[in-house]
């Protein structure tokens, strides 16, 4: 995210279909193991503009029927393009990821920080409510009595309590964060791209589906993975005690 005079708001519409267009087309990169999401300048993300908020501009306005529409048809877009994208994504989380802004990095599939980084889930700050997934993504990172918290007093935390609550994997020198998110994807980017893309699938549809609808799935991708040339390649490799050569097949 490229706006830091803005602290790179999410909710204007260029900004809302670049992403969704970036991830789409990470995501349609067969040469692509993993992405990962950072925000230019001091901020991640302040989430949404709040002077459109004031102003009743671009996704702030209109009657609440055309406000609803608004949101359905613009910032949504965001949480369910990543939600769909089939490679891992991680979100390097530089500085403050404030209400839609730590929406977006809890969007993400893993998660590193600056000890510069602040995490709010501060939507009720402006007297609404989160609207991009945050319901649903904060309980499932932090545990409901810790996303309640968050949601009800608005206030933030610093990375180090994100890192003891679950919220990140790792606190880093702001320095070295982007040296850090790459070689997390770098230990990611090692194994069969195929076969990451079929891992992740069941890790997303295992929050909602069944054990038996799980377990179908899975006997399903197995059954193709088992069909790979990369997965002879690393049974080869794990039986000849040397580093595998996966080529995507």
């Amino acid at each position: 995210m490229n706006n830091p005079d803005a602290r790179n708001p999410i909710s204007e519409v260029d900004t809302i279909e670049a992403l969704e267009d970036a991830v789409t087309a990470a995501d349609r990169d067969p040469d692509l193991r993993v992405a990962i999401l950072t925000g230019a300048g001091s901020a991640f993300s302040s989430g949404g503009n709040v002077k459109h908020m004031r102003d009743k501009e671009g996704m702030f306005g209109g009657t609440p029927a055309e406000l609803r529409q608004g949101y359905r048809h613009g910032i949504q877009r965001i949480p369910k393009a990543l939600y769909h994208c089939k490679i891992p994504t991680i979100a390097a989380v530089n500085g403050a990821a404030i209400g839609a802004g730590f929406d977006l990095a809890l969007m993400c599939d893993l998660r590193i920080a600056s000890t510069a980084a602040l995490f709010a889930e501060s939507f009720v700050k402006v007297g609404i409510v989160p609207g991009d997934g945050g319901a649903r993504l904060l309980p499932r990172a932090v545990g409901l009595a810790r996303a309640s918290e968050l949601a009800f007093t608005g206030e933030a935390i610093d990375a180090t309590t994100a890192l003891a609550w679950g919220v990140v994997s790792a606190v880093v020198d702001p320095s070295a964060l982007i040296d850090e998110a790459h070689a997390l994807a770098d230990r990611i980017a090692v194994n069969p791209p195929h076969v990451l893309r079929m891992t992740k699938k069941p890790l997303r549809e295992g929050q909602h589906q069944s054990l038996e609808s799980l377990l179908e799935l899975s006997a399903a991708m197995q059954a193709i993975a088992h069909h790979t040339e990369d997965h002879h390649e690393a049974v080869a490799a794990l039986l000849e005690r040397r580093d595998a050569r996966f080529s995507g097949r």
